[in-house]
């Protein structure tokens, strides 16, 4: 027993605490929905991911139960060797078609498919190019390529183009451009027009990682691509299914098929994962027909109305929040401490937030990032800013 090791553990985690940033969980003590239950106690949820409210939507569970009853609860092996069942194939298909690519592939989580796409596809006579805000499994895929690594500011175009000209200028072989599609801590939306201009100008390829956006961003929800009108010049687009398409897990690639069958023969985490579990293949399948039917227009006309109607009655209130039209809404409070104790003060107002501080974001800009769902009525958005109001200024953060 090494007991050394221990002790700087423990005085890891008592440095953390003191630091105002230590992350606890709070229990839901049933689904993930408008209202959860936490401590007995049933209270507003504004920090889910579930944008479209489809994580306990009956069609979804339905669909879910249906296939764990047609498929069974999962496969006990990876897909290449007697992982793969028809609903593993249908799922791909239904998201390449959906998003306009040829085809996909699927992983255990989003996490595993940004850390299993660059790796196979690039090598040390290349180059990535990465936004500086990118997700923390963006970054963590990048490191395990032998690519060249180059950063650009955050959505800052002439900084791109000044690193896009320097990774040319020495030698790249291809250069990849890497972003989110919408920056997770942030809302922003990528400037993905003149990304796509700057990709053609500069002979590369484009790699958009769409989590926060598919499903509830442009026309039938088909994402950032479709917002910004770039669909069919974006090379490679990730995504997840355990946000606005169903809530519940895996993630996924979509690019062109010869990309596709290359991961499928040398992704790792493809390789050394086990299959998805039929159950969240049949949700995933159920939420996309949603999503991009009418149904799906009109929970993302809510989600917008419902977004407009928060942001505004904070604004009036005082608070500082990042621009944006995204259905994240950060309110930017910059100390952890502060963050902390806004969360436990809304928690106490029947408002379920979590704050959020280094590292998930950078020092000095802690924050309550708030998240719309298009299940909210409008009296549980009002009950919301009115909490808002009583506790930033019980602690003195708004007049």
């Amino acid at each position: 027993m090494d007991l050394p090791f221990y002790d700087r553990i423990n005085d890891t985690l008592r440095n953390i605490e003191a630091d105002g940033l230590l992350k606890s969980e709070r229990v839901l003590a049933g689904p993930q929905q408008a209202m959860v239950s936490v401590r007995s106690h049933d209270v507003l949820n504004l920090c889910a991911n579930n944008y479209l409210g489809l994580a306990a939507d009956p069609r979804v569970i339905a669909a879910s139960v249906a296939a764990a009853n047609r498929w069974g609860a999962g496969l006990a092996s990876v897909r290449f060797i007697c992982g793969t069942q028809e609903i593993h194939k249908t799922l791909e298909a239904a998201a390449a078609e959906y998003l306009g690519f040829e085809d996909s592939i699927l992983f255990a989580a989003a996490f595993d498919a940004n850390g299993a796409v660059f790796e196979p596809l690039l090598g040390a006579e290349d180059a990535i190019v990465s936004d500086s805000l990118n997700h923390a499994s963006l970054i963590d895929g990048i490191r395990l390529s032998k690519a060249r690594r180059y950063r650009f500011s955050n959505n800052d175009m002439a900084d791109l183009d000044r690193v896009l000209a320097q990774a040319r200028t020495e030698g790249a072989r291809t250069i990849l451009i890497v972003t989110d599609g919408v920056f997770s801590m942030d809302g922003t939306i990528a400037n993905l027009g003149a990304i796509a201009d700057l990709a053609d100008r500069h002979g590369a390829l484009t790699l958009v990682d769409d989590c926060h956006a598919t499903g509830l961003l442009g026309p039938g929800g088909r994402g950032s691509l479709a917002y910004r009108g770039v669909e069919g010049r974006i090379d490679i687009l990730t995504g997840t299914f355990g946000k606005a398409l169903s809530g519940s897990m895996g993630g996924f690639v979509a690019a062109r098929r010869s990309v596709i069958d290359l991961l499928r023969q040398r992704a790792r985490p493809y390789l050394f994962s086990n299959a998805l579990a039929p159950a969240i293949c049949g949700a995933a399948l159920a939420a996309i027909d949603i999503a991009r039917g009418p149904d799906g227009d009109a929970l993302r006309q809510r989600l917008e109305r419902n977004t407009s109607r928060f942001r505004a009655g904070l604004q009036a209130l005082g608070f500082e929040l990042l621009p944006g039209e995204h259905p994240i809404v950060p309110v930017m409070l910059f100390d952890a401490h502060k963050a902390k104790h806004m969360a436990d003060e809304l928690l106490s107002l029947g408002i379920y937030v979590t704050s959020f501080s280094f590292p998930v974001v950078p020092h000095g800009l802690a924050r309550i990032r708030t998240q719309m769902s298009a299940h909210f009525a409008d009296d549980q958005i009002d009950h919301a800013i009115n909490a808002f109001a009583q506790a930033g200024r019980t602690l003195e953060i708004i007049q």
